[in-house]
């Protein structure tokens, strides 16, 4: 059977019947209400339009939340700092107080797509999109993040090591449910990080790898305090690497203790044969690379010198 171009290509027209836009919150969730699971919100809509194209899949109505108040700011409160649901890469990327205090997700956020896709794509949307090499998930999860999720029963927040469920798959149903903030802790004293990529290009390319590490050091004893180290796409979810971190709990800060915790890492993972992103003993090579190199520079950032 013969196929034309616009059948075989992913440029299909949309079928949606309704394109809503509340002005509050309230009103959001009560239309996501009415339409019982055939209805779903729509941002900065990077991820549902290629959907809803290649006929992934099917709705309604779309609910853009675009003209939600007080969504889209970067703000401190107290010992947090809080993005809205709607903030964009581009704004993260460019924040001072994210490059002060959050510099691996700056970096993450300014490695998204183009400057296109940064100026409307949401973090809110790479989240919840479960992809496990998404460029912000990784550095928000190496970070502690949580998120704030609204529905017509209420919110509730859930860490996000415990957000990501499979691949694709996530805590948030998005045809009844909003993201409405991310919280995490800025790096403090005796703390730094680090984000790291791999990918066949700078620009416009998926990676092969994401890196992001964290790290707490005692100067006094020049040991590491805590680690975290979140990883994709090796395995269907965004990654912590918990056998490592706990291995780095009190370790002495040499480059042997870097070493040791690269090959901890990298027997841990489970990356899969891809065309697209390598095979999976390169990039279980790379995670060795990746972990030790993102370790030293969080390390340099803590203000410590290795030997």
């Amino acid at each position: 059977m013969s196929l034309t171009f616009k059948e075989l290509h992913w440029a299909k027209d949309i079928r949606v019947q309704q394109y809503l836009q509340p002005k509050t919150l309230e009103e959001a969730l009560h239309i996501l209400q009415d339409y019982r699971g055939r209805a779903r919100v729509i941002a900065g809509g990077t991820d549902v339009i290629p959907q809803l194209r290649k006929r992934d899949i099917e709705l309604e109505a779309l609910v853009d939340i675009t003209g939600l108040p007080d969504m889209a700011n970067i703000e401190k409160d107290g010992d947090k700092i809080i993005l809205g649901g709607l903030t964009t890469h581009a704004q993260v990327a460019s924040s001072q107080l994210i490059k002060d205090q959050a510099g691996l997700l700056s970096e993450g956020a300014g490695s998204v797509g183009s400057p296109q896709i940064r100026n409307i794509a949401t973090v809110a949307g790479n989240l919840i999109s479960g992809q496990p090499a998404a460029d912000t998930s990784i550095p928000l999860l190496a970070l502690d993040a949580s998120v704030t999720i609204a529905s017509g029963e209420g919110e509730r927040a859930v860490p996000l090591s415990e957000f990501f469920l499979d691949l694709g798959k996530t805590a948030l149903d998005p045809c009844k449910e909003i993201l409405t903030r991310i919280k995490f802790q800025p790096l403090g004293k005796d703390q730094g990080g680090a984000y790291l990529r791999l990918s066949k290009r700078k620009a416009l390319s998926l990676p092969m790898l994401v890196c992001a590490v964290k790290v707490t050091v005692n100067k006094d004893k020049n040991t590491i305090s805590e680690a975290s180290i979140a990883l994709g796409p090796v395995a269907p979810t965004p990654f912590r690497d918990r056998h490592t971190e706990d291995a780095l709990k009190g370790a002495p800060i040499n480059l042997t203790t870097l070493a040791d915790a690269a090959e901890g890492a990298s027997a841990y993972c489970s990356p899969r044969d891809s065309l697209l992103r390598g095979s999976c003993d390169y990039r279980q090579e790379m995670v060795k690379v990746f972990v030790k190199r993102g370790l030293v520079r969080a390390l340099e950032q803590a203000g410590c010198t290795l030997d």
